[in-house]
């Protein structure tokens, strides 16, 4: 058997060949992953409603409020919970873009009296080790009980009353930014009692 000469074309039909059988594979496995994902971005959002809010029963999913703000790209969304038709708060997803690394985002409960219930940190792409320990329990818990209106959400290093985080101080700012954008929206949307 004669071994074939390689030409130009011979490469580019194989090249062309596996490129089709890998774009395929591909299409196919993210198209497996879809569901899967889409599930379980659900289930962090409903764990985070469940950790920033007071006990409710009704279905903050279906319920949600999309709201356009001219600080975020994306509609901010609103969740109002209600216990037995009492209204107990509302969550609010608020982002910023100005974190070390980008988009820093939380979900921010509050108390029908503006106070923050809980915070937590949905998605952020800061430097590990400095940036990232806003997810940690002793730096949320300076929010836990504080009305925004009192309380000013900047860095102690700005004026403000936040301890920031130690050398991250860039992402202690989107993160306050991001609470500040979340207490806008919610003074904006809240039920009046």
């Amino acid at each position: 058997m004669s071994k074939k000469e390689s030409t130009f074309l011979n490469m580019t039909i194989t090249l062309f060949i596996i490129t089709l059988v890998a774009g395929l594979s591909l299409g196919y496995v993210n198209d497996l992953t879809l569901e899967p994902k889409a599930k379980a971005k659900l289930e962090r959002k409903v764990n985070a409603l469940k950790q920033v809010l007071p006990e409710f029963n009704n279905n903050l999913v279906d319920e949600v409020t999309l709201i356009k703000s001219d600080k975020a790209k994306d509609n901010v969304e609103v969740y109002t919970a209600k216990n037995n038709d009492n209204y107990v708060g509302t969550a609010v997803v608020g982002s910023s873009e100005k974190g070390y690394s980008g988009l820093v985002k939380i979900m921010v409960g509050f108390n029908p009296d503006g106070s923050i219930q809980n915070i937590v940190v949905l998605e952020q792409k800061e430097t590990p080790g400095l940036g990232t320990k806003m997810k940690e329990v002793k730096f949320l818990n300076q929010f836990k009980g504080k009305n925004p209106s009192q309380f000013n959400l900047k860095p102690k290093k700005d004026g403000g009353d936040v301890d920031a985080l130690t050398g991250a101080t860039i992402s202690t700012r989107a993160f306050g930014e991001a609470t500040q954008m979340a207490y806008d929206v919610y003074t904006e949307t809240k039920p009046k009692n």
